[in-house]
């Protein structure tokens, strides 16, 4: 069962003025905090809908069209036993994306991602020379902060409302000397490859472009290599890099990870099950999963 309790902050109600995305992530969002924070006496749908802000039945069909599964579904796959399940095998996970020739530039995982990295120099340079184009975007777990080089996506961060300054900071402070241009247009159809299933397409891939340390780039890789329902522990991926004394810097590179969801640091979780700290918020990471769960089924 769940261990973690909810400390986000608690959202306003959804305000009518809102994209509808972001109307769906706020109820979603408050509905998941509440469940986090009362799922031992496994709350009713009413008492889930009430803490989100709309009705029974209004809940019901969002979470159907939004995850693919019921509320009560939903609820039990955010349970810890529902984490334990994801990390049944991880380790051979790992293997078998290797197995299966998933380490090279094809087909590395549900979202059809080809990958290539930033030189060191690049890197170490702040990013001096290099253009950024970003937007921000609806997203079905909240405003999405889309950025990108002439190369591909090279940053995807999420802010709640009134937060997008600080989401924009944060990301520019890891490539402090390179140029920012505001793209809106080109943010959507970025943000709309990512989000819209439909066209998640082997014959398009979706490149990304790492921009790291050589070492938070081969944890990043490595997180690439995750299928969408399932998990791995941090160990794992240390092993994975033949460092197994390093799974505390495995955590710090997967908290840097730059570029959230398509790069699935949320499919790191603690050698128990847990939900250990996400950077844009713990309700954001079961959020992530419980979607998941509903892409690939609950059993």
């Amino acid at each position: 069962m769940m261990t973690l309790a909810i400390h986000d902050q608690a959202l306003a109600k959804p305000g009518p003025q809102q994209p509808a995305a972001l109307r769906d992530y706020d109820s979603v969002r408050r509905a998941i905090a509440f469940i986090s924070e009362h799922w031992r006496r496994q709350p009713t749908i009413e008492d889930m809908a009430d803490a989100a802000g709309v009705t029974p039945d209004e809940l019901h069909h969002l979470f159907r069209r939004w995850a693919g599964l019921t509320p009560k579904a939903f609820m039990q796959a955010l349970t810890l036993d529902h984490a334990k399940g994801l990390l049944k095998g991880s380790a051979s996970v790992l293997d078998a994306a290797l197995d299966s020739g998933l380490s090279g530039p094809g087909r590395l995982h549900d979202l059809f991602v080809t990958h290539e990295a930033m030189s060191p120099g690049e890197w170490k340079s702040g990013g001096s020379g290099m253009a950024m184009r970003y937007g921000f975007h609806p997203s079905p777990f909240g405003t999405a902060l889309v950025m990108a080089t002439g190369r591909g996506l090279s940053g995807l961060a999420f802010a709640d409302p009134g937060e997008e300054a600080s989401a924009l900071a944060d990301m520019k402070s890891r490539w402090p000397r390179a140029s920012y241009v505001e793209d809106p247009a080109g943010a959507a159809t970025l943000a709309q490859r990512i989000f819209d299933t439909s066209l998640w397409r082997q014959d398009q891939p979706l490149r990304v472009v790492l921009i790291g340390t050589d070492f938070e780039v081969r944890v990043w890789e490595t997180l690439l290599k995750i299928p969408m329902g399932r998990a791995v522990c941090y160990s794992d991926i240390a092993n994975r890099l033949q460092a197994p004394k390093a799974s505390r810097a495995v955590g710090a590179a997967v908290g840097k990870n730059p570029i959230s969801f398509v790069v699935p640091c949320h499919r790191a979780l603690g050698k128990s099950g847990a939900l250990t700290g996400y950077h844009w918020g713990l309700t954001r990471k079961k959020a992530m999963l419980g979607w998941e769960a509903g892409q690939v089924g609950v059993n």
